[in-house]
Parts: structure tokens; C-alpha cells; sequence
């Protein structure tokens, strides 16, 4: 439990450095038209959907949007420059908050 717990502050450490660079701009299209926003939103993404595949087999793991996540990491890894960027606006705007939210309650609840 204690491996899953530290996984899921490592989620909830990536979402919160992602929306620390979101802040450094006025829009999430600014953020994601610079060369740097972009690269590390990207690696954020990447970690975050890497670390919900090691909780697959976790008690959580039905609380968790672990196949979307790993669908994604696997866009971006393997076809990079193909990223949509209208598909990361979405992510960052409607499913992050909710993931983050999610992380804070079991974190709540099993610590």
C-alpha cells in the first residue's frame, strides 16, 4: 500500500507542476504554443498516465481513469509531433482537475 501511496503523490506532484507552468501564462493556447510549455505539459501527461499504469492492480484502480491515461502517455511517446493540442487543451481543462481531485480523496482517505 505504501508503493501505491507514494505512486499516487507522484500523480498529484505532476498535476501540480503542470498547472504551475499553465500559470506562467495567460492561456492554456500560450502555453501550449511555446516550445518549453509544451515539452514539459507533455512530460507531465506522460508520467502521470506511466504512474496510473503501475496502479492498475492497486485498490484504487477502479477510482482512477488508468486506460484513458495510459492512452494518451502512448500518444505522446510514440507519435509526438502528432499530438493535437485541442486534445491536451481538453485534458489539462476538464480532466486534470478531476484526476487531482480524485488522488486528493484517496490520498484523504488511506493516510
Amino acid at each position: 500500500m505504501l508503493n501505491e501511496i507514494s505512486r499516487l503523490k507522484f500523480i498529484l506532484e505532476k498535476i501540480d507542476d503542470l498547472l504551475k507552468f499553465k500559470n506562467r501564462f495567460l492561456t492554456i493556447e500560450e502555453l501550449l504554443n511555446d516550445k518549453m510549455g509544451f515539452d514539459a505539459t507533455l512530460m507531465c501527461l506522460l508520467q502521470i498516465g506511466e504512474t496510473l499504469n503501475k496502479l492498475k492492480n492497486s485498490p484504487f484502480s477502479d477510482k482512477l481513469p488508468i486506460k484513458g491515461s495510459y492512452d494518451v502517455r502512448n500518444f505522446i511517446a510514440h507519435d509526438y509531433e502528432g499530438v493535437n493540442k485541442a486534445i491536451i487543451e481538453n485534458i489539462i481543462r476538464k480532466l486534470l482537475p478531476s484526476l487531482k481531485k480524485t488522488v486528493i480523496d484517496i490520498l484523504d482517505k488511506n493516510s
